[in-house]
């Protein structure tokens, strides 16, 4: 765009208009400079390691001949919440800063020059995911009068509090076994008092897995739009390669605890406890080798620093750190912390 209106050869600072300057320096191309083979590797490395610890706190939580004491679970759940504020600060926040922020060149063209919008969007995002947790909840209490109330979390944590269900029942409710064999010899018999709260039992824990499933798809879908992009620019960096291939796999496996920590504490009904938060996990862990494949497909032709590649990555980072710091806070820090 602006980058070939000025020849910084021939600049007069004095003159020159700053945003023309400061787009100039900002545009440094494509930047691909080989290796194919290494950014290969990246993508399968990536997709074994970031998958493999994503797996660990659902595998902590659910396997039990693993063994994996309490405490470990309870580290790696809270070390966990911690990556997710994290990321939604210093690895979020800030790069949108420095793609749409005032100081770019995208931030000093145009409307984009009105107003400081990376914090506007990051506050527009928190708006709409409280909004659609509030609708959400009152949508349950409404139809079916029920309303959520967390667990004990040593009860989240270890699943002791109920041994006929791998989920957490918001407000216990003691059977009579005897009275429940009875009931089921007699069919005709006139449904009786246990009934009713077992079913009602039943309904909690239904709405409390669908109030946190939802929950948990915000926060992934936030994380994976983040993966998407540094995909794509691990495969077209240049000497930053070297540097970025590591950090990226500490840094994708980080996040993949948080989403194993978060998705290990959802009380899957039995239909979708042996699949579905497997299934989760495998789909974190894709996301970044198929950015990165899309990007090597691209290496020649994508520019990670166009104004329209900032533009795009600045909203997606603005938004996705909107969705982590309140997925973070409210979530699960206020959740993990107040019981």
């Amino acid at each position: 765009m602006a980058a070939n209106a000025i020849n910084p050869e021939l600049v007069n600072l004095t003159t020159a208009d700053p945003t023309q300057v400061i787009c100039a320096l900002d545009a440094s191309g494509n930047d691909y400079d080989g290796r194919l083979g290494a950014r290969i590797s990246a993508l399968f490395v990536i997709l074994i390691v970031s998958t493999a610890v994503t797996f660990f706190p659902v595998a902590a939580k659910r396997v039990r001949w693993l063994k994996i004491p309490l405490y470990v679970y309870l580290f790696a759940r809270y070390f966990g919440a911690g990556v997710i504020v994290a990321t939604a600060f210093i690895h979020l926040l800030d790069p949108a800063y420095s793609e749409i922020g005032p100081q770019t060149c995208v931030g000093m063209t145009g409307r984009w020059a009105q107003y400081s919008w990376p914090p506007a969007i990051v506050l527009v995002s928190v708006t709409v995911i409280f909004l659609l947790d509030l609708g959400a909840e009152r949508y349950v209490e409404a139809k079916y009068g029920v309303h959520h109330h967390q667990g004990n979390l040593e009860d989240i944590a270890t699943s002791r509090a109920h041994t006929h269900h791998d989920s957490i029942t918001p407000t216990p409710i003691s059977h009579d076994d005897q009275a429940l064999e009875r009931k089921a010899t007699e069919p005709y018999q006139a449904m009786s008092e246990e009934t009713v709260d077992l079913e009602k039992s039943t309904l909690i824990q239904e709405n409390a897995f669908r109030t946190q499933f939802a929950a948990f798809l915000v926060l992934e879908f936030g994380v994976i739009f983040h993966s998407v992009v540094i995909g794509l620019n691990l495969g077209v960096v240049g000497s930053e390669f070297n540097t970025l291939y590591p950090v990226l796999v500490f840094h994708q496996s980080f996040e993949g605890l948080g989403i194993g920590a978060r998705m290990s504490a959802i009380p899957f009904p039995a239909r979708y406890k042996n699949w579905l938060p497997w299934f989760l996990c495998t789909a974190y862990g894709l996301t970044t080798p198929i950015a990165i494949a899309i990007g090597l497909g691209l290496r020649t032709r994508y520019d990670p620093n166009s104004f329209t590649a900032n533009v795009v990555s600045g909203i997606l980072d603005s938004i996705s750190a909107g969705i982590l710091i309140f997925t973070g806070l409210v979530e699960l820090l206020a959740i993990y912390f107040s019981h």
